[in-house]
């Protein structure tokens, strides 16, 4: 089971406080360092002092981390035009040597579009669709060839698809619930699906349509990695895990029926149900940016009984 790090700084963090915690995550040994890709606070947190933009973040810890992977969960789709992204994403592969994944998914969040004059369209599935369409296409376009696409909501003439990522293959991620359509995008273009946020029970249901979109689209089931996101609030005692939810404005009893709370034990057992339901990757949503200690007691007493 790989656990990785995934970080919210809509809701209050900046680049420095990032930097820590990727720091952290790479010399505790976690897989990788994941961001959220929004531009507006949500619920009752200050959001000071504003937001980072994803990618411009990604650049930076490329240039300071070694070992770690770096992605997106997910980047809006509503955000950037595919051709944009498609070098913004390449460029900081190449400045990563080779670390970079991108998590894809349309956007949802209307407030932060309004407050931020960003388009927000109503048919959002469809350009979803062609983003990766686009964003796939140009990476695979061998050198020295061009790419065109003539789509209802992007047109390419002529690309000469650069630049390249270092990487022959960037993973994308692709996430949600949806019955029907998420899951045959992600048997098109994903390398993982990823769930946020649901039980083992709903994680479960939805791998098995994954892998069943998979096999539909003549994909082996087992060539995707299956992952959850889910907030954590782990403690050596009851009394560390009252003060660590608090910290982020949750209560415990809630905590451990949606997400990973509790003692380093009990998160073990719950990790375990998780993988009996397909999972292999677990994105542990850290809320408290600036309690390092979380992430270096999860390292010592929760990835260290994971195989």
């Amino acid at each position: 089971m790989d656990l990785r790090i995934f970080t919210e700084p809509q809701q209050g963090a900046s680049y420095d406080t990032l930097l820590a915690v990727a720091k952290a995550t790479e010399d505790l040994g976690f897989d990788a360092f994941f961001r959220s890709d929004h531009y507006l606070k949500m619920g009752d947190a200050d959001g000071l002092p504003g937001p980072t933009d994803a990618w411009i973040t990604l650049a930076g810890l490329a240039r300071e981390t070694r070992r770690i992977r770096l992605g997106t969960l997910m980047t809006a789709a509503t955000f950037r035009l595919p051709g944009v992204l498609a070098i913004q994403v390449a460029q900081v592969d190449a400045m990563s040597g080779g670390r970079v994944e991108l998590g894809l998914g349309a956007g949802w969040f209307e407030a932060e579009h309004t407050a931020y004059g960003i388009p927000f369209p109503r048919e959002k599935f469809s350009r979803l669709e062609e983003q990766l369409e686009i964003v796939t296409g140009l990476w695979a376009t061998e050198p020295g060839k061009t790419f065109t696409y003539d789509g209802a909501h992007y047109k390419l003439t002529d690309s000469p698809a650069l630049p390249k990522p270092a990487q022959a293959k960037v993973p994308v991620l692709i996430g949600g619930m949806g019955a029907k359509r998420t899951p045959a995008l992600a048997a098109r273009f994903a390398d993982e699906f990823n769930v946020p946020f649901v039980s083992v029970e709903d994680s479960e249901r939805q791998f098995g349509r994954v892998r069943a979109a998979a096999e539909e689209h003549g994909r082996a089931a087992g060539d995707l990695i299956y992952s959850n996101a889910l907030v954590a609030c782990v403690g050596r005692d009851d009394a560390e895990v009252a003060r660590r939810a608090a910290a982020i404005g949750r209560e415990v009893a809630e905590l451990k029926e949606n997400g990973l709370a509790g003692s380093p034990a009990e998160v073990v057992d719950k990790i375990g149900r998780y993988a009996e339901a397909g999972s292999s990757r677990i994105y542990l949503q850290i809320l408290d940016l600036h309690d390092l200690d979380h992430l270096e007691l999860i390292s010592s007493q929760v990835q260290s009984q994971l195989g």
